[in-house]
């Protein structure tokens, strides 16, 4: 997937009320952008730490420029780190239609935010007359405490261990029910659960496994131009 846009380097001033940051380009201009994260984004918003911002174009929006890209180190030496949680999605659309992803080839429809169970949504809806729908939730991933193992999530999740039961109820309906972790780092070699943040959305993760619902991750491949998947990884279970 490339950027719509070149981006732009710039230096973090600080970032505040979750979606907004302050940033100082090259040239001493300052500007305020758009951070489309609502977490805590643990090691990647640090002041004087540099990243990288995609323009929309649209002089109409309040805040045109996005925070694409940081860099950091995380273990492994700096590196660019994607806190864009809207791209995931994006990725796994793309990857679908060109039948990257081993497991979900072969299907003959894709919809994407389909209604379900009582006031639901899943990313993916995949169809085929041959076999049993998959609903296909993605989860963005880009924390990182030890290095080389990513993990998920970085804050409790609201709603995110009641969501992972009604995932294994479709499964056991007939449906195929699946979790795909997406990680914007490119130094991760495996992912696990973090229990310690979200005790009960692990338990609920645990409980959803052992009811048949399958969990993919994939590592992504990061730089100024684009962000592609890269390739799977282990889930530490």
């Amino acid at each position: 997937m490339r950027f719509a846009s070149k981006l732009t380097p710039a230096m973090l001033a600080r970032r505040y009320k979750r979606f907004l940051a302050d940033v100082v380009f090259d040239s001493g201009d300052m500007a305020t952008v758009h951070v489309a994260n609502p977490g805590p984004m643990t090691g990647l918003d640090r002041p004087f730490s540099r990243g990288w911002l995609s323009d929309s174009g649209n002089q109409l929006r309040k805040f045109p420029l996005t925070w694409e890209l940081a860099e950091a180190d995380l273990g492994s030496g700096v590196e660019l780190v994607g806190v864009n949680t809207t791209q995931p999605s994006l990725l796994v659309a793309d990857a679908l239609a060109a039948g990257q992803i081993p497991e979900l080839r072969d299907y003959a429809s894709v919809r994407r935010q389909v209604k379900y169970g009582e006031n639901s949504r899943i990313d993916f809806l995949l169809e085929d007359p041959a076999k049993p729908a998959c609903y296909l939730e993605v989860h963005n991933v880009h924390f990182m405490r030890q290095p080389r193992l990513a993990e998920f999530p970085d804050a409790v999740t609201e709603g995110g261990a009641a969501h992972l039961d009604e995932l294994a109820a479709l499964q056991a309906s007939g449906a195929q029910a699946l979790l795909l972790f997406i990680i914007q780092i490119a130094s991760a070699e495996r992912l696990t659960i973090a229990r310690d943040i979200d005790p009960a959305y692990a338990e609920a993760f645990a409980r959803a496994r052992s009811r048949g619902v399958q969990a993919l991750a994939w590592r992504c491949r990061m730089s100024a131009d684009g962000i592609d998947m890269a390739a799977p990884i282990p889930i530490d279970l």
